[in-house]
């Protein structure tokens, strides 16, 4: 039967509390039953149908194939994507263009949530899909947020720009600032991030309203991208 192998206490608590995933087995450390937060999501998993399993620690990692478990593997159905037209109808999305580090867009959906966006898209290529990892990177916060991964970028773009979405691309060439965005107040905004080497695709650039550049003073050449998506997702939130 397919499902996912999730790891880590925050991932843990926030897909049996978000409840959009069916818990199907969980295994706790067993050499750490006298931790208080492990003890608390046992009861919370017990509270929702699931006896949790005291194992030893070895048995984690063979289940999740990680040492970053905190003493916590789920076992649960797969990820729950939205649709395109049901993420379409948030106000204000973030969309990944080459973006390969699942640590980088696990970070990001994270900022995304906290910070109050509606839901993320992820090209169907060349992004990581809601991996385990991803899952662990984002605290959990995948749990809560619409994710979609039913089309490419050309597609996104254009359910955007059909539903009068204003397009905000990040890029380091770009003349227009964050400051500018915010004073336009958009209705419907996409906020469209890219990867430290490829950055966003020239087709996004193209059809932008705007093409944003973070001032940067220092000698490193370029943010982290999920740093980058984190300052621009505060600014437009």
């Amino acid at each position: 039967m397919a499902g996912d192998i999730l790891y880590g206490v925050n991932p843990a608590f926030e897909a049996v509390l978000a409840g959009r995933r069916q818990i199907r087995a969980a295994f706790l450390n067993r050499g750490a039953a006298g931790n208080a937060r492990l003890q608390k999501l046992a009861a919370l998993l017990q509270s929702r149908g699931v006896e949790a399993q005291w194992v030893e620690k070895g048995r984690l990692i063979d289940r999740c194939q990680s040492h970053e478990h905190q003493g916590v593997v789920l076992e649960t159905s797969p990820y729950p994507y939205v649709t395109l037209d049901e993420i379409m109808e948030q106000p204000r999305l973030v969309l990944l263009d080459n973006i390969e580090d699942p640590h980088n867009v696990g970070a990001i959906i994270r900022s995304a949530e906290v910070l109050g966006f509606g839901g993320v898209l992820l090209p169907s290529h060349g992004v990581p899909p809601v991996l385990p990892s991803v899952v662990k990177a984002s605290a959990g916060a995948t749990e809560h947020l619409p994710i979609t991964c039913a089309a490419g970028v050309s597609a996104y773009v254009h359910a955007a720009r059909q539903r009068d979405t204003c397009i905000v691309a990040l890029d380091g060439k770009g003349s227009a600032s964050l400051a500018e965005v915010a004073a336009a107040r958009p209705a419907r905004l996409l906020l469209v991030c890219g990867g430290e080497d490829r950055g966003v695709g020239q087709f996004i650039l193209n059809q932008a309203q705007f093409v944003v550049r973070i001032p940067q003073h220092g000698r490193i050449g370029s943010l982290n991208a999920s740093v980058a998506a984190g300052i621009a997702l505060h600014a437009l939130a």
